[in-house]
């Protein structure tokens, strides 16, 4: 990271959040992909793909929550985001809300 980067970021600690959570993006990628190749109750080692998923996609939600409370970025913007993702989805997706 160069230093006009890096001093974007107010402290260390928000540096190594942004790091992890970059990091469990990438393992969610890598859990879905699994789950494509092999299905959702594929097995390996013991658990499922849909076990790895749910991990995964935890450990980025509680990553996702850090970045909230250590000021990266701010919630309310990332539920209205998530609004307007929903609206994108409704109108040039297959994809509904199951609520």
């Amino acid at each position: 990271m160069n230093k006009f980067a890096r001093a974007k970021l107010e402290t260390e600690q928000q540096r190594e959040v942004m790091l992890i959570t970059q990091e469990e993006c990438a393992e969610v990628t890598q859990a879905i992909s699994k789950v494509f190749r092999f299905g959702i109750e594929g097995e390996h080692n013991g658990a499922t793909n849909r076990d790895r998923l749910e991990e995964e996609v935890g450990d980025l939600l509680c990553m996702i929550e850090l970045m909230i409370e250590h000021g990266i970025i701010d919630g309310n913007s990332v539920a209205q985001a998530g609004l307007k993702k929903k609206e994108k989805l409704a109108k040039w997706s297959n994809i509904r809300s199951a609520a």
